[in-house]
């Protein structure tokens, strides 16, 4: 397999992608963690959950995640999608592949979810044969559910009181894990995307531009390119004492001679992401930054070489923490997981890093995708003393494949 990424045009001269057959691959995998579930039927609303299943690319409202588009999956039968109106006529166009498609409204109002629910949902369920004639919930059908409304999940369970509404969540989540050899083609243009981005917004970081101005330069490469979104909704970029501690949000602060300057926007192609992010100086850096940012450099590639088949994630983190302790910084990371992984969801299971109650211990397993991004901030700096590196790494049979490929900042790495 390929480790680079080839471009993202459909070409004649050469096999790059087989969409559709990476459509049933992974509705093939879904379908695997049904059965082991125990499920009947599987309904997702969350947005990479949806674009799994069907590839639906919607048009995305601010705040309506898990409200808005849907998917059900029942076994012996291709996916069926649940979407807004505006999507309808040209899903029926464009995408053959979704055989069966019903507009439903935004799930909010109660009434209109109700009618969608009993008028929709309903006799979709009773025509491909999950509601049953059980007389209670104890031995009905098991539907999984991802996330839902309050006020969906009410009209669900009270209009079929006989359907065991279960987790749902977990199954895809298991099913996401292991990226299959198109996802990672995907992920590796992604990647090549984000650091074309990172690229201009480097460029774009002189004094006198504002953090917004750096992150409008990123933007304006990843819609040239192709790219569907940023990493995250709001585009990360942050200067000097903006990044100690860390401002997750692109403001209009002035880039001045001596700030350090953190760029995290990335970038998703057909769906997928590319999630890694760069620091650099603007002008002259001083010693201690030089310090924090040789330690987060040490702590990366010291991390990330620990992350292979028979290492855990808590291996991993030693390393991290190892490689920081060696510049007196161990105890200075960001109150964040140091990883998490990253496919057609920006940001998923599982972390590296973690230190919140209930964080499992695992194995690094080849086809495993990682965005690995260690911060260590130090306050008191003058022009920032925070410094966050981000890298792409994907987990092979042997050492460790590093997607991204943008530049380190050699003024800012101690000899």
């Amino acid at each position: 397999m390929d480790q680079f990424a080839r471009g993202p045009f459909n070409v004649h001269y050469e096999e790059r992608l087989d969409p559709a057959a990476l459509r049933a691959q992974r509705v093939a995998k879904v379908l695997a963690q049904m059965a082991s579930a125990g499920l009947d039927a599987l309904l997702v609303w969350k947005d990479e959950n949806v674009r799994y299943l069907t590839d639906l690319r919607p048009q995305l409202i601010a705040g309506k995640s898990t409200a808005h588009n849907g998917a059900l999956l029942i076994p012996g039968h291709a996916p069926i999608l649940l979407c807004s109106g505006g999507e309808v006529d040209r899903v029926r166009q464009t995408m053959p592949w979704i055989q069966e498609v019903h507009a439903v409204p935004i799930i909010e109002e109660r009434d209109l979810v109700a009618g969608m629910v009993r008028d929709i949902l309903g006799p979709l369920l009773r025509e491909h044969g999950v509601l049953s004639t059980a007389k209670s919930a104890a031995n009905g059908p098991r539907m999984g559910l991802d996330e839902a409304t309050m006020v969906f999940y009410s009209e669900l369970t009270g209009q079929f009181p006989t359907v065991r509404v279960v987790d749902g969540d977990s199954p895809m989540l298991a099913a996401r894990r292991h990226k299959l050899p198109g996802e990672i083609v995907l992920l590796e243009e992604a990647t090549a995307i984000a650091d074309a981005v990172t690229a201009a917004a480097v460029a774009a970081s002189q004094e006198g531009a504002r953090e917004c101005d750096v992150a409008a330069a990123g933007m304006a490469t990843l819609f040239r390119l192709g790219g569907e979104y940023a990493h995250v909704m709001t585009p990360f970029v942050a200067s000097g004492e903006h990044m100690a501690p860390p401002h997750r949000i692109s403001s209009d602060k002035l880039i001045r001679h001596g700030d350090l300057v953190f760029i995290d926007i990335g970038a998703c192609w057909n769906g997928y992401f590319g999630d890694m992010a760069r620091t650099v100086i603007c002008g002259t850096p001083s010693r201690r930054q030089q310090e924090v940012f040789t330690a987060v450099y040490a702590a990366l590639r010291e991390g990330i070489a620990a992350m292979r088949p028979g290492n855990t994630n808590v291996d991993a983190m030693r390393a991290f923490h190892a490689g920081a302790a060696r510049y007196g910084l161990a105890d200075r990371f960001f109150s964040l997981f140091i990883g998490h992984g990253v496919g057609i969801g920006a940001n998923e299971p599982p972390y590296v890093g973690e230190t919140l109650p209930g964080a499992p211990t695992y194995e690094f397993e080849p086809g495993m995708v990682f965005a690995i991004e260690p911060l260590i901030w130090v306050p008191g700096v003058r022009g920032g003393g925070g410094v966050r590196l981000e890298e792409m790494v994907l987990i092979t049979e042997g050492d460790p494949h590093v997607m991204s490929r943008a530049p380190f900042d050699q003024r800012l790495l101690l000899a």
